[in-house]
């Protein structure tokens, strides 16, 4: 069983083995190069070796981009699988030069360059999630997910600050923003543009009679994801608490990175059956009178081994359609998931009051809530949607403008 761990996971996103006494790349050179059967090998003044593979070289030659869009123009399908290097030398600025045995053509390549997209060399490097992985224990700190709406709307640090929780934690809570309908436009805006779907934008978390999704009921919900019968489900999701003054509909959340990565170290054959057989989902899109349906595994990886996505929802898992060899595994794999996915050991539970934005990565936090009666008070939240490029891509930029 899950001993409740008390750790948080912290790290950037690559952390790179230290060079030899060089703090600077602009003072590494290249010492020697030497031809090979289908590489140049380089050997480098801090005692590094890369190997360049001959297609790959031409592939970036420096020419082969244009100057302003960055994008390559250059056709790799135009020369031969057999292209070498005729000649090869190092010019007086250290730039490595080859003369290609197709095309007329002469390359010129900065070393910095090279070093920095050595595949040799990157490839060695021990890959560290960017992810802080969290359980019920950040309930004793919760106020550390706070940030004020008008320190957002007012400052580009600010902004960082939010950008930052909710790319490397996947939650946090604006905290005192408006409670005007539509009014969480003016502080995502300072994202991007929002997602949209055709739930609209914002949709309604409100209690409805005769209602197409069952979050505008008053029923509890189990956490879940958003939308994960779609091809790409909305990466970020806000829930902006207009009114929650009704009995019941507090919030509960789980970081679902958390909970892989305790089945990952713990319960490798129910991890193993999670990130390789396919569950599909399905739900009706209401504007068109038609479903949709996707497959994909509860648990999906980067080619880092890192976690991509958690698919996990309850309410629009289809009949499963996995080989009959599988269906019980897969089965009891779903089940140990699930019942974790609302372990108290790792889920927290809060509640929302006038002016609070619940933001969270849709792919990673699940997020569900308890039961309210609607004759009891009021409880309208409004919804928005937006892609994690958009979050991860803002983030860079201002990272960059402030380096």
């Amino acid at each position: 069983m899950y001993e409740g761990k008390k750790q948080e996971y912290f790290c950037e996103k690559f952390i790179e083995k230290p060079l030899k006494n060089i703090k600077n790349l602009n003072m590494v050179k290249i010492d020697n190069v030497e031809k090979k059967d289908k590489n140049l090998s380089v050997k480098w003044s801090d005692g590094e070796q890369s190997n360049f593979n001959y297609l790959w070289l031409r592939d970036n030659c420096p020419t082969a981009h244009d100057k302003d869009s960055n994008h390559r123009m250059f056709n790799i399908l135009e020369v031969s699988k057999d292209i070498n290097p005729k000649n090869y030398s190092l010019n007086d600025e250290g730039k490595l030069k080859i003369e290609w045995s197709e095309g007329n053509h002469t390359s010129y390549y900065d070393p910095k360059w090279l070093r920095e997209n050595c595949y040799t060399i990157n490839n060695k490097k021990k890959y560290i999630s960017p992810y802080q992985l969290w359980d019920n224990s950040l309930s004793k700190n919760f106020e550390s997910i706070y940030i004020d709406h008008d320190e957002i709307i007012n400052s580009d640090k600010g902004l960082v600050k939010w950008l930052e929780l909710l790319h490397h934690k996947g939650i946090a809570i604006v905290k005192n923003a408006p409670i005007e309908k539509k009014s969480a436009f003016d502080v995502l805006h300072r994202i991007s543009h929002v997602r949209e779907t055709f739930f609209k934008t914002p949709f309604e978390v409100i209690n409805i009679p005769k209602p197409n999704n069952s979050a505008y009921t008053a029923h509890a919900l189990r956490n879940h994801m958003d939308l994960p019968w779609f091809e790409l489900p909305p990466g970020y999701q806000f829930l902006h608490c207009l009114i929650n003054d009704a009995q019941g509909g507090d919030s509960s959340a789980i970081d679902g990175f958390a909970v892989a990565e305790y089945l990952k170290k713990n319960e490798k054959e129910i991890f193993e059956t999670l990130i390789s057989v396919p569950l599909k989902f399905r739900d009706k899109d209401y504007t068109q009178e038609s479903h949709r349906s996707f497959h994909a595994p509860a648990i999906s990886l980067t080619k880092d081994k890192d976690f991509h996505d958690i698919r996990f929802s309850v309410a629009t898992m289809d009949a499963l359609d996995c080989h009959p060899d599988q269906m019980d595994k897969v089965y009891k794999a779903h089940h140990r998931f699930g019942n974790l996915l609302h372990d108290d050991k790792f889920q927290i539970k809060f509640r929302l009051g006038p002016g609070d934005i619940f933001s969270f990565n849709n792919r990673r936090v699940l997020h569900g809530r308890t039961a309210f009666d609607p004759n009891s008070g009021h409880r309208h939240l409004q919804g928005y949607y937006l892609d994690r490029d958009e979050i991860i891509g803002r983030l860079e930029y201002l990272k960059k403008q402030k380096s």
